[in-house]
């Protein structure tokens, strides 16, 4: 059995942001076109709570290599969730208000139980809370010069490879931001400036030193030349501090991308858009530098499977749950194993509601994660007080990964589900798990999560 704080479930946490911690949640938290019921009206406020209960199976809970004894589990799982609003069109028809506000939260109790009763204590203290929240606050929408400002709140639950509690890699992340817009010309063109705050932290002692300040400056601009299509700019510069800095490096980050996002047809709509993105973290002596200086990409076709000549005006909302699309995506994230990750990832996407009863959604992608060399800190037993030690050669790993949700709607606040997911790693490398090289932990995997399940929400 493997563990040691430089494990490859680092390698999980290098590539699992906020974005991929949305996507692994149920989808009607992820999604509130999934989410939200008809509703009820408090004063100019719009409330939609939800509860929902699951119960499911998973087939390596600790995304344990085929030889590590992978441990399977029963899972039940029950989330109550709200969300309040300001009222949408359909409640208040013509309402311009000079404030749109929203907000939501859930909490989602986890408990487990081992398939194998001999493997119980394994799993005996592995229930816990995942917890979500956000707050948005948009500020004379409809003017010439408006402001924003937000804050999200994730608390998640993830184990290691090794079942002790202490070891689990638990964190929560605080993200908070606010930005001024300038609309003129009626809102054909708009240019947004903004100030992002980020705090990644781990519950546990062990990980301390991965506990991470993120401050960034980002600018986005969009030129509507047609009704629903546009030019957009987006650019970013982050700084990322470790405030308990032992293996990890401090260092900045700077995007910048332009592209077109719009329909191209009345069922057909195109994401382009391609950039540059350099890395500049600090290299103590003895570290060969390690950067990325490369060309970034996204790439998204998408077809509206209802179309029709209505989609092309600005009001209009043509998308519903009803599309299939398929995309390309080049990026680079700060990484908890060395300084950064590549990530290049194709994907299919197919959602559809049928006569607003039955909702099914499919996702699959395949990706290459690409990670740079990667050292222990000078001292680190092993290795020399002065220059500093390898733990790994540059590498690169193989990930699949697909989703299937379905759910149908007995009424218009009550619907049965169910939800499959798989995720496997391909990758044949191993990652030595002390500076001696004495003992390697691999990290290849594959994971199946099967949930079945009843939700009301209104």
């Amino acid at each position: 059995m493997k563990f040691c704080l430089t494990l490859a479930a680092t390698v999980l946490l290098g590539a699992i942001s906020l974005e991929a911690h949305a996507q692994a949640q149920q989808p009607w938290l992820a999604d509130r076109r999934y989410g939200e019921g008809i509703g009820v009206r408090v004063g100019n406020l719009e409330l939609h709570p939800g509860i929902s209960g699951e119960v499911g199976y998973d087939s390596n809970y600790f995304l344990r290599a085929s030889s590590e004894t992978p441990l399977s589990a029963y899972r039940l799982r029950v989330t109550p969730s709200i969300t309040l609003s300001t009222l949408n069109g359909q409640r208040a028809p013509g309402f311009k208000p000079s404030l749109i506000f929203r907000g939501g939260a859930y909490v989602s109790y986890n408990e487990l139980i081992a398939t194998d009763s001999k493997y119980s204590s394994e799993f005996s203290d592995q229930r816990h809370l995942d917890v979500g929240s956000d707050l948005l606050f948009n500020f004379f929408p409809q003017s010439r010069v408006g402001a924003d400002a937000y804050l999200n709140f994730i608390r998640q639950g993830q184990p290691s490879n090794d079942p002790n509690t202490e070891n689990a890699f638990d964190r929560d992340s605080v993200r908070a931001g606010t930005g001024i817009t300038w609309r003129p010309g009626g809102g054909l063109f708009d240019w947004r400036v903004g100030y992002e705050f980020l705090y990644n932290y781990f519950e546990k002692s062990n990980f301390s030193y991965l506990n991470n300040f993120q401050n960034t400056i980002n600018m986005r601009g969009r030129w509507r030349f047609l009704p629903r299509t546009a030019l957009l700019y987006d650019g970013a510069y982050t700084w990322v501090d470790y405030p308990n800095p032992t293996v990890q490096n401090d260092g900045t980050i700077a995007r910048s991308s332009i592209g077109l996002n719009g329909l191209i047809t009345t069922r057909f709509a195109m994401l382009g858009m391609i950039g540059w993105t350099g890395t500049f973290y600090d290299q103590p002596a003895g570290q060969t530098p390690q950067q990325f200086d490369s060309l970034t990409a996204q790439a998204e076709l998408k077809w509206y499977i209802s179309g029709g000549a209505d989609v092309m005006a600005p009001s209009s909302a043509p998308v519903g749950l009803s599309y299939a699309s398929i995309g390309y995506l080049r990026d680079v994230s700060n990484s908890y194993l060395g300084n950064f990750y590549q990530r290049d990832r194709g994907y299919l996407g197919v959602s559809y509601l049928l006569g607003g009863v039955f909702v099914t959604a499919l996702t699959a992608g395949v990706a290459n994660l690409s990670f740079p060399e990667s050292y222990f800190v000078s001292g680190t037993p092993g290795c020399p007080m002065t220059g500093a030690c390898i733990q790994h050669a540059a590498f690169s790993q193989q990930r699949v990964d697909a989703s299937v949700f379905a759910e149908y709607r007995f009424s218009n606040t009550f619907g049965l589900n169910g939800t499959l997911n798989y995720d496997r790693n391909f990758t044949d490398v191993s990652i030595p798990a002390d500076p001696m090289g004495t003992t390697a932990d691999a990290l290849a995997y594959q994971r199946w999560q099967v949930f079945v399940g009843a939700r009301w929400f209104l």
